[in-house]
């Protein structure tokens, strides 16, 4: 299974005995949108909701931090997954907030999970069937805890990264943010960043954008392909959004900034960068 899949192919899926769709839906808090009441009204069949939203770790100091290890099969658990099941994820947000809950999956290891390419209204485009409800309450698995990969930066490595570069910064969000321009909201960027704003890597429809296209939207932001990437953003989401698309580009040696701006912006220690994006 490859980690971006379409419509025709889940259509073609549905049903297997190994094969489990997770809405993955998260909104922004300004969108006035309710994931779960909107997953009740409609979803593919036999989904489950996976609830992005609570798929954090409440006890860290890093804001909306990823699950621990612990908190991560827990989760698995009670939606019934096993570590061999193959899971598709899909989403109905702005911020394709699919790519989160992917990027969470590949830093536990779980082999063979993809994305819906356009999510849930590609499916529904496409005459894809729907079922409404909460969903059946699935029989708890068995999952082990698993260990990390090396693929979370801490806002102390992006300090020490600073001025040497080894890993290069990504930006996610949008120019006005990243610039620092009144009214936005932000005060600027990490230094030395880099802006590749999520929906650049994204067509209309909010499918990704070929392998090729999205090398060379990061190639033109001035980031090199043979050196490491750091993603960030406001809060993890979108960095994700970034993330997965390089790997979908064959860029190897990709990490995420999990505290992202939420925590680099509110620290009045840490150096901030003003202006548009250099290349």
């Amino acid at each position: 299974m490859d980690i971006l899949v379409d419509s025709a192919w889940l259509k073609q899926q549905l049903g297997s005995d190994d094969l489990l769709v997770l809405d993955a839906t998260a909104h922004l808090p300004d969108a006035v949108r309710d994931a779960r009441a909107e997953f009740a009204a409609a979803h593919i069949p036999g989904a489950r909701f996976l609830d992005l939203e609570s798929f954090i770790d409440e006890g860290s100091p890093v804001p909306k931090a990823v699950p621990n290890g612990e908190q991560f099969a827990a989760r698995m658990r009670r939606l019934g997954i096993e570590p061999g099941t193959r899971v598709v994820l899909y989403d109905d947000s702005v911020v394709r907030s699919a790519a989160r809950a992917w990027f969470v999956f590949r830093l536990y290891g779980h082999q063979g999970v993809a994305i819906l390419d356009g999510g849930f209204a590609a499916w529904q485009a496409a005459g894809g069937p729907c079922e409404s409800g909460a969903g059946n309450e699935p029989r708890p698995s068995e999952y082990p805890v698993p260990d990390a990969q090396p693929i979370v930066r801490r806002k102390a490595d992006l300090l020490g990264n600073l001025g040497s570069e080894a890993e290069q910064v990504v930006d996610a969000r949008d120019a006005a943010r990243f610039a620092g321009e009144d009214g936005s909201g932000s005060a600027g960027h990490i230094p030395g960043a880099r802006s590749v704003p999520f929906v650049s890597v994204l067509n209309d429809d909010g499918t990704y954008r070929p392998a090729q296209e999205i090398a060379q939207v990061f190639a033109q932001a001035g980031v090199a392909p043979d050196r490491p990437v750091v993603t960030s953003c406001n809060s993890g989401v979108t960095a994700a959004v970034l993330f997965f698309a390089l790997e979908r580009a064959g860029h190897r040696g990709t990490a995420l900034y999990d505290g992202s701006w939420l925590e680099w912006g509110s620290d009045p220690a840490t150096p901030k960068e003003q202006g548009p994006a250099r290349t």
